[in-house]
């Protein structure tokens, strides 16, 4: 799109270099050697004028407004990349925290880890450990 700005304010700036280099009287407008049909007045001069003035413009607007929406997409996409590196250091800053808080629990019950078998279950009944399912035994 910025280029499609550019190339329409370039084309209107060569047409109105064009007009002011071709034209010797004041009411006719020859563009690059070639006759604009129905300018007669100098009124429709103006408003053929103000026709390219507006088409440069509209190239220069559309230009600026896509370098515009680029540039605010970068410095979202930077937000977004200075946001995830400090959720990795926070992330980053309680695993450490987790961590400690393991060695320290992990000494103050002299050094040995609980396991699953280790950990009381209410009443007092452990569950049936056996690695293999019993789903195919049934015989229903």
């Amino acid at each position: 799109m910025v280029i499609l700005g550019i190339v329409l304010a370039a084309a209107a700036v060569a047409v109105g270099i064009g007009v002011i280099a071709g034209n010797s009287s004041s009411a006719s407008i020859d563009v690059f050697g070639q006759h604009v049909p129905g300018v007669q007045t100098e009124g429709q001069v103006f408003a053929a004028g103000v026709l390219v003035a507006f088409v440069f413009l509209l190239g220069l607007a559309l230009a600026f407004l896509t370098m515009g929406r680029a540039l605010r997409a970068r410095r979202e996409l930077r937000d977004l990349r200075d946001e995830h590196r400090e959720s990795i250091t926070t992330l980053e800053m309680e695993k450490q925290q987790l961590q400690r808080d393991l060695a320290r629990a992990r000494s103050a019950t002299g050094g040995t880890a609980r396991t699953a078998d280790d950990i009381p279950v209410a009443g007092g009944q452990r569950p049936n450990r056996d690695p293999v399912s019993t789903f195919f035994d049934r015989t229903d």
